[in-house]
């Protein structure tokens, strides 16, 4: 059956004109699922694995709406309002808001923490219609009278099953019940679970639910692998791993994990940046920037970076730490093979690790490929990550203005206790234009679909739980550049 275009499902043309140079010229699955009931003004309930479209499938609805019916804006009272969990998130979708809030004449704001609020208020005060926010500075600023939810005819969650745990359950909930009880309301993540029909079955009015995948799986494009290393050989695996060409993911448990790994890559000679919640938003932006340019190809991170988040032609993810749990797994994961290219996922496990591991692959669903007693000189590493490993660069000193979160910049080594390890340059793989655009020339080719990367585009999330940045706790997310 041949999927409607965007049009016919009911989109007005200048929002579809907006969206084509992009290359955002059909709709994915979860989009001709959700939009005839959105734009209907239905509560709707979306599933959509990480990558499969989900930005859109509120944003279009939620900007028809609102264009449809014109308003003269009220100061500190917007007419929506997209919650998001992360600060990274919160910004990617105002950026993917944009093109749209262009073509329909609307105005939005993002709000957050761990930056100042003086600029946020402002912009409230001035009217908008559209509030994305993450839930710790919305509070904050609804207690001191800048934001009033009284005037919202459109409420949307992102990433639902995330702002449906514990930790964001409360804040969540206050700010919902700010709401009108009129309003459109629409949730949207990759699962939905037993913390998100809490919320349906409060907030939402006779919702319609879709559940859809993308034409092309993530998981199903992938690869996945469980390497098992001893104690001793684990970094030098990784470090292998990290100096193959092409983009690298690299998850570690800890934030002290991750910064301790991109410090000791670095240290020998191996570009990596880390991102995790003990960094200002300042150095996040900053390390996004550089992965995502290609000036350093290794990201290390906790599991920050494990929604939303989305680099293009990210090659290889590396579970150094392997996650506690299978959700984790797959959003973990999901940040390579997106949008229906392939890629290869590997887990490090120690001989200790190797019952939780299996565990962790059952109940995911994964059937992944075990290779025994590996070590830095062993063939499967070039066959997973295939091109030259050598280094493109000497260990580099610290920038002074850099300082702050860029562990490729050479602090030293650390002490040895980081997981995690990040893919860095010269193996032969051109890292990007940003990069000096190494030739691609001679690199053998791979059945996992890695790629020379160009400059990507990136997204990031951040902060509706604060981290040490703020005053709770959440994850920060990529999320992809085309099928938002």
């Amino acid at each position: 059956m041949t999927t409607p275009d965007f049009a016919r499902l009911g989109v007005p043309a200048s929002l579809v004109d907006a969206l084509a140079p992009q290359g955002i010229t059909h709709p994915t699955p979860i989009q001709a699922a959700t939009l005839p009931d959105s734009l209907n003004g239905r509560d709707v309930l979306g599933r959509g694995r990480t990558g499969s479209g989900k930005s859109y499938a509120f944003l279009l609805p939620l900007a028809t709406r609102l264009s449809a019916e014109p308003r003269k804006r009220v100061a500190r009272t917007p007419r929506s309002l997209i919650l998001a969990p992360t600060r990274e998130l919160a910004s990617q979708l105002a950026e993917a808001l944009r093109p749209l809030e262009r073509a329909a004449g609307l105005r939005s704001t993002v709000v957050f923490g761990g930056v100042g609020q003086r600029p946020q208020v402002d912009a409230l005060a001035r009217g908008v219609d559209v509030l994305v926010a993450c839930p710790g500075r919305l509070l904050d600023l609804m207690g001191q009278g800048h934001a009033d939810l009284s005037g919202i005819e459109i409420t949307v969650i992102d990433e639902a099953d995330h702002m449906a745990d514990m930790g964001f359950l409360p804040m969540v909930t206050r700010i919902l019940a700010a709401t009108p009880k009129r309003g459109q309301r629409m949730m949207f993540s990759a699962t939905l679970d037993n913390g998100v029909q809490k919320l349906v079955d409060r907030f939402l009015s006779s919702p319609v639910t879709h559940s859809a995948d993308p034409a092309t799986s993530p998981v199903g494009t992938m690869e996945h692998h469980v390497l098992e290393v001893e104690g001793a050989a684990r970094f030098d695996v990784l470090k292998d791993l990290a100096a193959a060409p092409g983009r690298t993911i690299m998850f570690t448990r800890t934030k002290y994990g991750a910064k301790n790994l991109a410090r000791k890559l670095a240290a020998r000679g191996v570009t990596a940046v880390d991102l995790h919640g003990n960094l200002s938003q300042g150095a996040r932006t900053r390390n996004l920037e550089a992965f995502s340019t290609g000036r350093d190809a290794t990201l290390v991170c906790t599991d920050i970076a494990a929604r939303g988040i989305h680099v293009d032609e990210v090659a290889l993810v590396v579970h150094a730490d392997p996650p506690v749990e299978h959700k984790a797994y797959l959003h973990r994961s999901g940040r390579t093979a997106r949008a229906g290219e392939s890629g290869t996922v590997i887990t490090v496990q120690t001989p200790d690790q190797k019952r939780d591991v299996h565990d962790l692959m059952r109940k995911a669903g994964i059937r992944p490929k075990y290779h025994p007693a590996v070590v830095a000189t062993s063939p499967v590493l070039t066959e997973l990550a295939p091109g030259e490993r050598t280094p493109t660069h000497e260990p580099r000193q610290a920038d002074p203005a850099d300082r702050e979160g860029r562990s490729s910049g050479g602090r030293g080594q650390g002490r040895g206790r980081g997981s995690g390890g990040g893919r860095g340059q010269g193996r032969g793989r051109s890292r990007s234009a940003g990069r000096g655009g190494q030739s691609r020339e001679g690199r053998p080719a791979r059945s996992g679909g890695r790629r020379d990367s160009a400059p990507a585009r990136y997204s990031t999330s951040s902060d509706g739980a604060r981290s040490s940045e703020g005053s709770h706790s959440g994850l920060a997310a990529f999320s992809s550049g085309r099928n938002r």
